[in-house]
């Protein structure tokens, strides 16, 4: 299946956090960062919110979710 980019209401909906609460979780490295599409665009990668969602249905902790955040940036990163 082809990965898909998330635009930021979409995350919003599919978290129930407000734009606000993504971006200061992206700033604590507890939610994974967008991706600069243009000058003013930014995306999110659906598998890496989607991992993100199933980490706190598991119930992880913070210092869970920060490893898995900083896991999913690497594998970006090394893709």
């Amino acid at each position: 299946m082809a990965r898909k980019i998330l635009r930021l209401p979409t995350v919003s909906d599919r978290t129930g956090l407000s734009f606000s609460s993504i971006y200061k979780q992206i700033r604590l490295g507890e939610f994974p960062r967008g991706i600069k599409l243009t000058a003013r665009a930014t995306g999110w990668d659906e598998e890496a919110v989607q991992g993100w969602i199933e980490a706190k249905l598991r119930g992880a902790s913070d210092e869970e979710i920060a490893k898995l955040v900083s896991d999913l940036e690497n594998k970006r990163v090394s893709e």
